[in-house]
């Protein structure tokens, strides 16, 4: 595994970048990947063999990252569609449990339908999330790292009531894969947009699922790229779907793919622990610092309905964020102790 002076060695990231949870940076071999195919392109020599190639190399190892088979993953392009999917394939009469302030792409797909009467939808907050799973509750809906907070969810609560109670749990990985290690196995299905910690272009996503819970879901969006042959799947009507989760494969955006492969294989080399142990550790200093409880995340935010805060950082040059009236400052691999006094500092603190 690369330690993590030798993952940062992979990127040149400037001074003060703290948005990885908004977009991350690739690293050298993602540009060198991407502007290799834009030249070929550009020249007249796609290779849509080259794609095909990067998509499943992305598979590959986004499933060991995770802990899940590569048959156990799906490509997409959108944590929504992807959530969509899963909302529309749920029975008639279903309980949907929802995390109070999560991203909508992980609440709105389940609030259709609820409007469509397929069921019914519950917010709760996520403190609250595994002891308001009960014997009615279908699915449970939640992100393991809140995107507006940086709160970690109680997995273990929420894994132990759900199966008390019979309930499937569909969990987004998005702030947490590439800073944190992530059990995919745990779950009955994960999401996971790649373009934040995973440091992907944006458009690549990814759907794992345990076998049982896929055997439920109806692969509504099918197209050429779920065919069992994908390049004889180009025209209908005879249909014959891919085994496994990838017969809910999204046609991929091409030249994306080939950026996703090249980080996802630096992140599947990575020793995650070390990673969350840097992260988190620089995290606390700064939550000390600013004199704000510490959650245990690599994402510190603390309120700024003024949005004084941000503003002062923004004129310091410090890439940070600003979500439902908070300041957000994210730290990865490439930040040290200097990014955390150059928020103090923008601060004043």
């Amino acid at each position: 595994m690369n330690t993590i002076d030798q993952l940062r060695e992979h990127f040149d990231v400037r001074p003060g970048y703290l948005a990885a949870c908004m977009i991350g940076v690739p690293p050298r071999e993602t540009v060198a990947a991407l502007a290799a195919d834009l030249a070929d392109w550009s020249h007249g020599h796609p290779e849509p063999a080259r794609y095909g190639a990067a998509v499943e190399r992305s598979r590959s190892a986004y499933a060991g990252m995770v802990g899940v088979p590569a048959d156990d993953v799906a490509v997409g392009s959108q944590v929504s569609v992807q959530a969509s999917l899963v909302a529309a394939s749920l029975p008639p009469g279903s309980e949907v449990l929802v995390v109070d302030g999560d991203f909508s792409s992980m609440v709105f797909p389940f609030l259709v339908q609820e409007q469509l009467g397929r069921m019914s939808v519950r917010c709760v907050p996520l403190e609250g999330l595994a002891d308001a799973i009960g014997p009615a509750t279908t699915l449970v809906s939640f992100s393991l790292v809140q995107s507006a907070t940086g709160a970690l969810a109680d997995v273990e609560a929420v894994l132990a009531a759900a199966e008390l109670h019979g309930a499937s749990t569909f969990c987004d990985t998005t702030q947490a894969c590439g800073w944190m290690p992530v059990d995919a196995s745990r779950f009955d299905a994960t999401v996971c947009h790649a373009y934040k910690w995973l440091c992907a272009p944006r458009g690549t996503s990814f759907l794992t699922l345990k076998a049982a819970f896929a055997e439920r879901l109806v692969p509504a969006q099918a197209g050429w790229y779920a065919g069992d042959d994908v390049w004889g799947s180009c025209y209908g009507p005879g249909m014959r779907l891919a085994a496994g989760a990838r017969r809910f494969d999204v046609s991929p955006a091409w030249q994306a793919w080939l950026g996703t492969a090249s980080s996802l294989e630096l992140f599947a080399r990575a020793d995650l622990a070390a990673v969350g142990e840097h992260c988190t550790g620089l995290a606390d200093e700064l939550c000390a610092r600013l004199g704000v409880s510490s959650s245990g995340s690599a994402i510190v935010t603390w309120p700024d309905a003024d949005g004084s805060a941000i503003a002062a950082l923004t004129a310091a040059g410090i890439a940070a964020s600003a979500r439902a009236g908070r300041a957000r400052v994210a730290f990865h691999l490439w930040n040290d102790a200097s990014d955390v006094e150059g928020v103090c500092e923008a601060l004043d603190r």
